[in-house]
């Protein structure tokens, strides 16, 4: 058997949402009537754990493994730096901070993008969220160093 593409990223979903729905074990599931904080992220969970067992069984139509090009990941690591960075400060910085800094570093230094632009769309971007999440929704979001 050869090893495809499909079958990695197939095998890297399921074993990671199988390992993410047994830590998240202690949320509680709640009824249909009246849902628990875990049922959202289970159910998630077990549709991606579903779609890398459907990516696993049709990994043949997919090209071989050995033949990936690896051209691209000093930058997809850099990205994910990146994003592990603001992820591990999110808290302390508040979503506000956290997430106009992940777009404005992602675009101007990683991507290249006119900083004046990057700049009004990092905030721009960021806002939007804040507003629908925060004010529409009314989820909690961390407020971090500027308190709001």
């Amino acid at each position: 058997m050869i090893l495809r593409r499909d079958h990695v990223a197939g095998g890297i979903f399921v074993i990671g949402g199988a390992l993410v729905f047994a830590l998240s074990g202690d949320l509680p599931w709640g009824s249909l009537a009246m849902p628990g904080a875990g049922m959202m992220p289970k159910l998630a969970l077990g549709l991606m754990i579903v779609f890398g067992l459907v990516l696993i069984v049709r990994a043949g139509e997919s090209p071989p493994f050995a033949e990936i090009e690896w051209n691209d990941l000093p930058h997809a690591a850099l990205v994910t730096i990146v994003t592990a960075v603001v992820v591990a400060l999110y808290t302390w910085l508040g979503f506000i901070i956290a997430m106009s800094l992940l777009m404005f570093v992602l675009l101007v230094p990683i991507e290249r993008q006119n900083i004046l632009y990057a700049t009004a769309y990092s905030i721009g971007v960021t806002v939007l969220a804040y507003v629908l999440f925060s004010l529409l929704l009314k989820a909690p979001l961390p407020r971090g160093l500027i308190g709001w």
